[in-house]
């Protein structure tokens, strides 16, 4: 592009970012993505990575891929540690900067716990195709530790999964755990009877996905209970602690403890300086600018903006690419020497999908729920999907674990020593000792022989 192009520096590749860069792409401007991953996910089937039935490949598209017919956007890969708004640039974490005559903050949000950061590493969250990973392999490995100790033992300790929070995340991992655990690895394991791993839901409220109607979360709370699971509404988590976590004042022992709740915008906020809300979010004006720095839009979760009834948008995907493209419309036209425009959010419905062929959906004026809304739900994400290959091998792995019930993607990342790290998590070091003295029997057994 001409050097006199006016530069546009785009920080985070998520659903705002990306989406303001394709709308931006070709235009008559030199446009810059940072972000210090190289891919962009797909984050509402995170879940799916979470639970084996997707690999994370399946959810994820380089940037570059997405955006190489874009003779005018630049991707560079690095990591935004401040900014310097008097002198229009961000700065990078190895001290360099990088000028912008426009700026678009968008680095997204990580999960909340409310003050205790130290339960993350008991409870795990999912923001990231890493999260979804180590869910993942703590999941599988919880069910392989379980039939480790059947097999040396002769019987083995309660299955329990905890998840923490009834929101839409919350509720897919919980589906989707009791599913597997009944369907998918019945037949996989001999010691243990997966079909009786107890999977607890517990919400704080008085119903699960409260976003929704209430005779729509009453189906869903059903719905998740026909697949097996506990829900424990008006129940608060007070404490998590290795193996165990504390509801009230009793404390429940489980293998796996997984965290869906709670949202804070990303820490960049702050290196703004700029007026926050409670979770961190950014308060923007109606043109998602700030307002005493017009060059600089702030969208996505770390916008905080409320539509014309003056309930706020929601930290959504919808909202955050109907931001991504309003702010490329607005830098263009400003450019061209018109007026901005006022954001204003289409909401075009809401979906939750619960387990195999269970959801509920709120999409076009109608409420649907079970076969009918998964289907929805189903071919709306996948629609979405970057990338033709994307589409077509999460359809295929969706149509198979349909038919079958089957998960191709149970694979259990990691060593020795995080599987030693494991033991020790859950059956305490006694367990560990007696392993590893087991284990220098069968050493000296073999140099006998």
């Amino acid at each position: 592009m001409v050097g006199d192009d006016p530069k546009i520096v785009i920080v985070g590749g998520g659903f705002g970012g990306l989406w303001a860069a394709s709308a931006l792409a070709n235009k008559p401007v030199s446009v810059t993505l940072i972000d210090r991953k190289n891919h962009h996910v797909f984050q509402p089937l995170l879940y799916q990575v979470a639970t084996s039935v997707l690999s994370p490949g399946e959810i994820a598209q380089p940037l570059r891929r997405i955006l190489n017919d874009a003779k005018n956007v630049d991707v560079l890969l690095g990591e935004v540690t401040d900014f310097d708004k008097e002198n229009s640039a961000v700065k990078l974490e190895d001290g360099s900067k990088v000028e912008y005559d426009y700026l678009i903050v968008a680095a997204g949000a990580r999960h909340s716990y409310f003050g205790h950061n130290d339960w993350e590493t008991s409870a795990p969250g999912l923001k990231t195709l890493e999260d979804a990973v180590e869910m993942r392999r703590r999941i599988l490995l919880a069910f392989e530790l379980a039939e480790r100790q059947a097999y040396l033992e002769g019987e083995h300790r309660p299955l329990n999964f905890v998840v923490v929070g009834g929101g839409p995340t919350g509720v897919e991992l919980a589906g989707a755990i009791a599913d597997i655990a009944r369907q998918a690895l019945a037949k996989d394991f001999k010691k243990i009877d997966t079909r009786k791993t107890k999977v607890i839901l517990f919400e704080g409220s008085d119903r699960v996905l409260g976003t929704f109607t209430p005779d729509l979360t009453d189906s869903a709370k059903k719905q998740l209970e026909d697949l097996g699971v506990e829900v424990r509404l008006n129940s608060f988590v007070t404490d998590i602690a290795p193996g165990k976590v504390k509801v009230g004042e009793d404390w429940i022992e489980c293998d796996v403890v997984l965290w869906a709740t709670g949202v804070a915008a990303s820490p960049l906020g702050t290196r703004l300086v700029a007026e926050t809300d409670k979770a961190g979010r950014v308060f923007v004006e109606p043109d998602l600018s700030l307002k005493d720095h017009k060059n600089i839009f702030v969208i996505g979760d770390m916008a905080s903006i409320r539509q014309e009834d003056g309930t706020p948008v929601p930290g959504v995907s919808p909202a955050a690419m109907q931001m991504g493209t309003a702010t490329a419309k607005n830098i263009l036209a400003e450019i061209k020497g018109k007026p901005r425009t006022k954001f204003k959010y289409v909401d075009k419905g809401s979906m939750a999908t619960i387990g195999r062929s269970k959801a509920i959906a709120d999409v076009f004026g109608m409420k649907l729920t079970g076969f009918v809304a998964w289907m929805f739900w189903l071919f709306l994400h996948v629609f979405f999907l970057i990338g033709f290959r994307n589409r077509f091998a999460v359809i295929f792995e969706w149509f198979w674990a349909y038919l079958t019930r089957e998960r191709s993607a149970r694979l259990i990342t990691g060593d020795a020593a995080e599987l030693r790290n494991a033991l020790l998590f859950l059956e305490g070091e006694e367990a560990v000792k007696i392993l590893d003295e087991r284990s220098e029997r069968n050493k000296a057994g073999r140099s006998a022989t």
